[in-house]
């Protein structure tokens, strides 16, 4: 099932030129309307003229948070601002918001890109969206909720929070299809467990869950416990919002909208592009935005592309699922360590919830890293032996996957605070 399925099956050479074409004009448009790319491109000799192909970007400089917060508010805005119908910024998760505008043109290309990343996912115009992304400047909730529309699905726009009527709404208007951060789906699956409602009694057949990454275990512990299909989706708020890139049913990647983002993947320490499949950091051109249009921007998410094509038939590049991010990735005693990595472990283990933090501190000259785990309750309150016994096989468990040692505390099951949005994971109290 497509949305638009002349473009999502777009053989590679006919895609290939279509980027290119979009480039060049993308290159052209920044070079005229945005002080900050022509000081740029001038600056290094680039004339516009000379990317004659898709591997010319290299030639081009790099975009980053960094040049978005000096340019704040307005100064990478390639219209004028009476052009700009909306204007959004970033959660301002790893540090302060960045502020992005879009068109007329771009909000109708945005909710195109999230009508196709909504219909790979299972959605028709017959489901009843519970959209519990935030509403407001953050992009995830208007992006989905104009995807969605455009469909001609019923949307129900409770955005987050407020768990119980959730839930409430959840029962009454017969949702079937849940849109909110994995973390989120999950407090709200064990609510419905501590409420006493049988999951089976609700209408839920689907869930879209992006904004943070997530493991292949927790996939299955939110479709366990919703008893739905759950897809991961991609996107950020500096290169347009939710619809850069989504699963299909296969569950097995994300096909990317390459005729409007040109993908790279580079080492994010030398800032060459990696072998064909292996993990790097992503970096996105848009190709179609008007009044924010972005080059090379460096996303700090860490993933890889899948070149094999994809059973449903959509042509598209897909990405393996964001594994962790460049400015999330600690260095403990010289050794780089994910979030992720943990979360594969203990979703591993029997008796530990699939809640947990990291709290990294330095004790003299050396990190401590100490993580609490949420076990469940016949553990917290058995004897001491048998908590010791768990301790000591996370301990191993951890050690081995990440290469060095870490510390292990057992927490009361809802003792680490829960959170509606993006789940906090990791306490950074080192003074570095």
């Amino acid at each position: 099932m497509y949305w638009e399925p002349e473009k999502e099956t777009m053989e590679r050479e006919e895609l290939e030129q279509l980027q290119l074409e979009r480039l060049e004009a993308t290159l052209n448009r920044v070079h005229m309307n945005v002080p900050f790319y022509r000081r740029k491109f001038d600056a290094l000799g680039i004339d516009t003229d000379d990317i004659r192909s898709i591997g010319d970007i290299r030639k081009l400089p790099f975009t980053t948070k960094d040049d978005l917060r000096e340019n704040y508010p307005y100064g990478l805005f390639a219209v004028p601002l009476r052009e700009v119908v909306r204007i959004h910024a970033s959660s301002g998760t790893t540090g302060m918001s960045t502020v992005v505008g879009y068109t007329k043109n771009d909000i109708k290309t945005w909710s195109n890109l999230v009508a196709r990343v909504l219909t790979a996912g299972g959605i028709t115009k017959d489901d009843v969206i519970q959209i519990a992304f935030g509403y407001g400047l953050f992009t995830g909730g208007f992006g989905i909720h104009y995807g969605a529309e455009r469909i001609g699905a019923s949307v129900i726009p409770i955005s987050s929070g407020n768990t119980a009527r959730q839930i409430k709404i959840m029962q009454d208007f017969k949702t079937t299809a849940l849109i909110c951060t994995p973390s989120y789906a999950l407090l709200i699956a064990d609510t419905i467990m501590e409420m006493g409602i049988n999951v089976n009694s609700l209408s839920l057949k689907y869930g879209l869950f992006g904004a943070e990454p997530w493991s292949e275990a927790m996939r299955k512990e939110i479709q366990d416990k919703l008893k739905i299909v759950a897809t991961d989706n991609y996107g950020l708020s500096e290169v347009m919002g939710p619809g850069v890139a989504g699963e299909c049913l296969e569950r097995n990647g994300l096909h990317i909208n390459e005729d409007n983002f040109l993908v790279e993947i580079i080492n994010p320490e030398t800032l060459e592009p990696v072998p064909p499949g292996e993990t790097g950091e992503l970096v996105i051109t848009t190709l179609t935005k008007e009044a924010f249009p972005v080059i090379r921007f460096r996303t700090r998410d860490l993933t890889r592309l899948i070149p094999s094509p994809c059973p449903c038939g959509r042509k598209f590049m897909r990405m393996h699922r964001v594994m962790g991010r460049t400015d999330d990735m600690l260095i403990i005693k010289g050794v780089n360590v994910f979030p992720s990595q943990i979360e594969h472990v203990l979703f591993d283990i029997e008796g530990t919830e699939p809640h947990y933090q990291i709290i990294v501190d330095r004790k003299g000259a050396m990190d401590d890293v100490t993580v609490k785990v949420e076990v469940s309750e016949p553990i917290f309150f058995d004897e001491m032996k048998k908590q010791n016994e768990l301790m000591d096989l996370i301990k191993r468990r951890l050690a081995s996957e990440l290469g060095i040692g870490v510390n292990v505390r057992l927490v009361e099951k809802k003792s680490i605070e829960r959170s509606e949005g993006k789940a906090k994971r990791v306490i950074d109290l080192r003074k570095i």
